[in-house]
C-alpha cells in the first residue's frame, strides 16, 4: 500500500490510494446466493414432481441428474430480469411469474424442435410451469418473510450515515426508518464539510462502519464532487434524498429517481472493486499509447520529415500547459505555425472567434504553414502526446490542458476541471471542437465528464474520436 498525506493534493480526484470492496457487497451476495439456490432447489423439485406425476418428457438431456439444465436455465432469465439484483427485487412476484412463463416457453420450442414428430405432453408443459411457479412464489414469500425478521432484529441493515441540515436530518430519519431496511449510526451537519474538509470527514463516515450515505440537500454542497469521488473510492454507496419536489427540479433527478416506501432517491452505487476501473484507465493509457508509438513510427517519421522541408525551425512544440492540481509541465505537438508564432498571438488577439476571450481560436490562422494546416485539419499535430501520456502528464482523454494565458482568466471555481488528469481528446473534441465558442460550454463538457466518468465513457470518446477526426468536425 501506498501511504500519501493528502489524497487531494498528488492524486487525480478518481484515483483511490488503494482498491477495496465495495461496502455491504458481502451481506449483499450472501442473500443473493441464497435466494438462487433455494429457487435452484424449488425449481428441481418442481421439474421432479411433474415428471413422476405427468407423462415423462423425452429430453436430449438426462432429467434424473441432480444437475438439471431446466432450473439453471430458468434461474438464468431471472436473472436478465434482474430480479436479484437487490434486496427488493425478489419481492417482485409479478415478474418472477412472467420470467417463469417465458423460460417454459422456450423450453417448449426446443422440445418441439427437438421431436416435432412425436406426440408433446402438453399437460406435463403446464403442470411443470404451474408447479415451479407455486414453489418459486412460495420460495420468495418464506424469503421475504425471513428478511424482514432479521431486519427488525438489525441483523442485516445497511449501517448509514445522514448528512444535510438539521432539520432535512429529522425529516430523512423518520422517512428511512419506515424502509426497515437501514441502521443509523451517525448524523452530519452539512457545514461540517466545510469547516472540516471532505477527506477528514470521509475518513470518519469510514471507520465508523457505513457502507451507505444519505445527503439532503446535495446542490448545497459546494465540494459535492470531491463528496462523490471520495465515498466512491472507499466503496460507500452515495443516495442522493430530495425532500421536496424544488429539489427534484433543481437536481434533475427525475429519470434517475427509485421510490421506496414513497421516498425518492438518487443511488450511486460504486463498483464491485472500488478504485480498480481508474487503475484499468491508466494502465489502458500507457499500452495504448506504447502501441500508438510503435505502430505509427513510420508516420511519425514522414510528419517530421515534411514539416523540416517545409518551414525553417523545429520539428516539434513545446508549450507550458496546466494539469492535474494545477501544476505545469510541457506539452508536445507537432510544430504548425511558423517560429515567431506566440509573438504574433497578440497582434491577432482581436480576432480570437472565442466569445468570452478565454481561448484563442481564429480560422485561416495566418501563423501556420503549408504542412501545418494538414496536420491541424486531421489532428495530426497531437499525436507527440502520446509520449506525455506515457510519463504519466496526461491520459488518453480527459479535460484538455489549457495554456497560462488562458488559465489566467479562470475563476476559482472553473479550476474544478485541473482535478483530473488532462487528456489528448474529450468531450469538447468530439462535440465540435472549434465550432464551440463559450468556454462557458467547455467547462459544462468537461464536469460532465468528471461527474459521470467511467470506462465505458472513456472507450465511446475514443470511438467518436476517431469519427470526428475522419470528418474533419471543427479542426482548424
Amino acid at each position: 500500500m501506498v501511504k500519501i498525506a493528502s489524497p487531494a493534493a498528488n492524486l487525480d480526484l478518481r484515483a483511490p490510494i488503494f482498491t477495496t470492496l465495495s461496502k455491504g457487497i458481502g451481506v449483499d451476495w450472501v442473500q443473493r446466493i441464497i435466494l438462487v439456490l433455494v429457487d435452484y432447489i424449488l425449481l428441481s423439485l418442481a421439474w421432479h414432481t411433474t415428471q413422476t406425476l405427468c407423462t415423462p418428457l423425452d429430453f436430449p438431456w438426462k432429467l434424473n441428474n441432480l444437475l438439471l439444465p431446466i432450473p439453471i436455465a430458468h434461474i438464468g432469465i431471472m436473472v436478465a430480469r434482474g430480479l436479484y439484483n437487490s434486496n427488493e427485487e425478489y419481492c417482485k412476484y409479478v415478474s418472477s411469474i412472467e420470467a417463469l412463463t417465458l423460460s417454459h416457453l422456450l423450453l417448449l420450442s426446443i422440445v418441439f424442435s427437438y421431436q416435432s414428430h412425436h406426440f408433446i405432453p402438453w399437460s406435463t408443459f403446464f403442470w411443470a410451469w404451474l408447479l415451479s411457479v407455486l414453489f418459486s412464489l412460495a420460495g420468495r414469500l418464506c424469503a421475504n418473510f425471513t428478511t424482514n425478521k432479521l431486519r427488525q432484529q438489525g441483523t442485516i441493515c445497511n449501517p448509514i450515515f445522514i448528512i444535510g441540515f438539521p432539520t432535512d436530518i429529522e425529516k430523512a430519519t423518520q422517512l428511512l426508518v419506515q424502509e426497515n431496511h437501514y441502521r443509523i449510526i451517525g448524523y452530519l451537519p452539512i457545514y461540517a464539510l466545510e469547516k472540516y474538509g471532505v477527506d477528514k470527514i470521509v475518513d470518519e463516515i469510514t471507520s465508523s462502519g457505513a457502507v451507505e450515505v444519505f445527503v439532503c440537500s446535495w446542490h448545497k454542497i459546494e465540494q459535492r464532487m470531491f463528496l462523490y469521488w471520495r465515498l466512491r473510492n472507499h466503496g460507500i454507496t452515495l443516495n442522493i434524498l430530495p425532500l421536496s419536489l424544488e429539489e427534484i427540479v433543481e437536481e434533475k433527478m427525475g429519470a434517475f429517481l427509485s421510490l421506496k416506501s414513497g421516498i425518492p432517491f438518487f443511488k450511486l452505487s460504486p463498483p464491485l472493486i472500488a478504485g480498480l476501473d481508474f487503475r484499468i484507465k491508466r494502465c489502458f493509457d500507457f499500452c495504448l499509447a506504447v502501441l500508438i508509438i510503435l505502430v505509427l513510427s513510420p508516420l511519425y517519421l514522414a510528419i517530421a520529415l515534411l514539416i523540416k522541408l517545409d518551414s525553417p525551425g523545429s520539428i516539434f512544440y513545446q508549450q507550458t500547459r496546466v494539469g492535474l492540481h494545477g501544476k505545469h509541465f510541457n506539452v508536445w505537438k507537432f510544430r504548425t505555425m511558423v517560429n515567431n508564432a506566440d509573438k504574433l498571438q497578440k497582434e491577432l488577439e482581436n480576432f480570437n472567434e472565442m466569445n468570452d476571450g478565454i481561448l484563442f481560436k481564429i480560422k485561416n490562422d495566418p501563423r501556420l504553414t503549408k504542412v501545418g494546416r494538414v496536420l491541424r485539419r486531421y489532428s495530426l499535430d497531437e499525436l507527440p502526446q502520446v509520449f506525455n501520456v506515457i510519463c504519466g502528464e496526461m491520459s488518453l482523454v480527459g479535460p484538455r490542458p489549457l495554456p497560462l494565458r488562458d488559465i489566467e482568466q479562470l475563476s476559482e471555481t472553473q479550476l474544478i476541471r485541473h482535478e483530473v488528469l488532462p487528456g489528448i481528446t474529450g468531450l469538447w473534441q468530439t462535440s465540435g471542437r472549434s465550432e464551440i465558442t463559450n468556454f462557458k460550454d467547455v467547462l459544462l463538457l468537461d464536469i460532465f465528464y468528471i461527474e459521470n466518468w467511467s470506462l465505458w465513457l472513456d472507450l465511446q470518446i475514443l470511438l467518436k474520436t476517431i469519427v470526428t477526426v475522419a470528418q474533419k468536425t471543427g479542426a482548424y
